[in-house]
């Protein structure tokens, strides 16, 4: 009985052995063709890494910004409103949709209000570009007094846009309508939602210029 024990335990060990060795050549099988793999993504990550750090075609640009000259060498398509936050750190215009669709990035380009965020570079040429730090040397433009008056702000961050927009409007149309300031100021979008003040403040500005 001990002998037939013994050998049930030899032959069941046997099998255990070979099942094992088996899974040991399938592991070593999964292993090989995992370092395969590896090496393909490898040389793939290396390749795109590659093109990554290709430098991409620049050029040199002269731009007029409120009022001082400046030199930058960025690709043709940047959008205007990446070069004058990234590179001429006038950050008041603020960046938002992307799309031209909220007007928080709205600058002067030759007097008109113009959407930074999809402009680019490339088509400024000799224009005259003001921002919100040039619209004015003290902040005391009437549409910025205006808007301070009337106490216009919730959060702030349209509000570059906001007056930019508003200031445009107002040298081209000096004695508007009610109806005519909302038309004009319907393409920036105010979040906190205070677009009665923003009409007070635009018809007080348009009183006071």
């Amino acid at each position: 009985m001990t002998f037939f024990r013994a050998n049930i335990n030899l032959n069941t060990r046997l099998k255990i052995e070979r099942e094992f060795a088996f899974d040991q050549k399938r592991i070593y099988n999964s292993a090989s063709s995992l370092s395969i793999h590896k090496k393909l993504w490898f040389f793939s990550f290396f390749f795109c890494s590659l093109k990554s750090k290709t430098k991409p075609d620049m050029a040199n640009f002269t731009l007029k910004v409120n009022g001082t000259t400046h030199q930058v060498e960025v690709e043709d398509d940047t959008p205007l409103l990446w070069v004058l936050r990234d590179h001429l750190n006038l950050v008041g215009t603020k960046f938002s949709c992307g799309i031209a669709q909220c007007g928080a990035c709205t600058v002067h380009v030759n007097g008109n209000a113009t959407f930074s965020c999809v402009t680019p570079v490339s088509s400024i040429g000799n224009s005259e570009v003001i921002t919100i730090e040039g619209l004015s040397k003290e902040g005391d433009h009437p549409v910025q007094k205006a808007w301070e008056e009337v106490d216009v702000a919730q959060c702030g961050y349209c509000q570059s846009g906001q007056i930019m927009t508003a200031a445009a409007f107002l040298d081209q149309n000096p004695s508007p309508s009610l109806e005519e300031i909302d038309n004009a100021m319907n393409r920036n979008i105010c979040r906190c939602g205070t677009y009665h003040k923003i009409r007070e403040a635009v018809a007080l500005a348009a009183k006071t210029k």
